[in-house]
């Protein structure tokens, strides 16, 4: 379904619209759908026009309630079930809501922030400090050998679940080190042939994926104590519980074992 991104509402709004909407930290779905479906626009506290979705206006949209016939659930849960376009378009509301209701107040010197019309911005009337919606970049990266992946989990995983090795970038550090240096921090090993393999905005909270491959050039599996619960080498045909592919990670995972599999170079 074909998107075009707008901060501009159009002179000609469509009658009916995709409601991207969030009350009380939680995203609104109407009745039992399992999607957002086109309606009337809601009344809402809050509104940010993200564009148009399929040649409906679509709205990041916050409310105090839910109105009646709308059902609050995670967003996680929710971006699970939901066609790529919706869960994508869902993170991004959930992004711009957040960043909205963070910069009321100006970070330098406190005065109310004003929205801007002409840029996606909060503006402080009185020392000019501008607030954009701004994104954590963070690695992610798949660490192979021949007939095994390295995954690992943390505590907060559900039960018998593993991912690649993930992590956030830190100030002056490029994407490339800090896979460098997660790899190691987290389980011991050290790695080379680095390959880059997607990106993914993430709205949990505010990142951006960047995802990789990389193959193990030394070192046995050290977990990093209070980060890693458990690291294991895993065969290729004997995985545990990973990602869905709402994730990148779920992709990253079923995609590189597939051309492992399939002796395809990566």
């Amino acid at each position: 379904m074909d998107f075009e991104p707008s901060i501009t509402p159009p002179a000609s709004p469509t009658v009916l619209v995709w409601s991207f909407a969030f009350a009380q930290g939680q995203f609104l779905l109407p009745g039992d759908d399992a999607a957002p479906t086109p309606g009337p626009l809601i009344d809402a506290q809050v509104r940010h026009y993200l564009g148009r979705l399929g040649g409906l206006d679509a709205w990041a949209l916050q409310l105090n309630e839910a109105p009646d016939g709308w059902r609050k659930v995670p967003l996680r849960n929710a971006m699970m079930d939901m066609p790529p376009w919706h869960g994508g378009l869902a993170g991004r509301a959930a992004q711009l809501i957040e960043w909205d209701r963070a910069h009321r107040y100006c970070g330098v010197c406190g005065t109310p922030t004003e929205r801007l019309e002409n840029e996606r911005a909060r503006k402080c009337p009185a020392c000019n400090y501008l607030a954009y919606p701004r994104l954590t970049p963070a690695m992610m990266v798949l660490i192979w050998r021949p007939g095994q992946v390295l995954l690992a989990r943390s505590a907060r995983f559900v039960k018998g679940n593993y991912s690649a090795l993930a992590g956030f970038v830190e100030a002056g550090e490029t994407i490339e080190e800090c896979v460098s240096r997660e790899a190691y921090e987290e389980v011991g090993v050290r790695i080379t042939d680095l390959r880059y393999y997607g990106s993914q905005s993430w709205p949990f909270p505010n990142s951006l994926m960047i995802a990789f491959t990389a193959r193990w050039e030394s070192g046995d599996i050290v977990p990093q104590p209070d980060e890693i619960e458990d690291a294991q080498w895993f065969a290729l045909d004997a995985l545990p519980g990973i990602p869905p592919r709402f994730s990148i990670s779920g992709h990253l995972i079923r995609d590189t074992v597939a051309a492992l599999m399939e002796g395809r170079q990566l």
